[in-house]
């Protein structure tokens, strides 16, 4: 018999077909900015760099030197759901503390 034709009751395997696997794109990523103002103390944006940033004390210094000289600084760089939350967590405690400290996000893409 020829291997072509099969007898009743063979049963033919097929070879497993390789799938491509889906390209996925890189989540959008969101620059989470900390805006100066006349009234937050910058000890306190010190303190909310290193607690809610987990920044250093050198680069929390550094970011908001930088944010009270240029008027608004990058505190980080994050996909949409943390950048939100870094944002929540800074505006709660501005508010706990009654500071009026900004804290806004943007796409990492925007000019600014």
């Amino acid at each position: 018999m020829s291997p072509s034709r099969k007898q009743q009751g063979d049963v033919g395997v097929a070879e497993p077909k390789a799938k491509a696997k889906p390209k996925l794109d890189r989540p959008r990523l969101y620059k989470v900015l900390l805006h100066n103002d006349d009234y937050t103390p910058m000890e306190f944006v010190v303190l909310v760099l290193r607690e809610v940033f987990a920044k250093s004390d050198a680069d929390a210094t550094a970011i908001m030197l930088h944010a009270h000289t240029h008027g608004m600084a990058v505190a980080g760089v994050y996909t949409f759901e943390i950048a939100e939350t870094k944002v929540q967590e800074t505006l709660a405690l501005a508010e706990k503390a009654a500071f009026p400290l900004l804290c806004t996000m943007e796409p990492e893409d925007a000019p600014g």
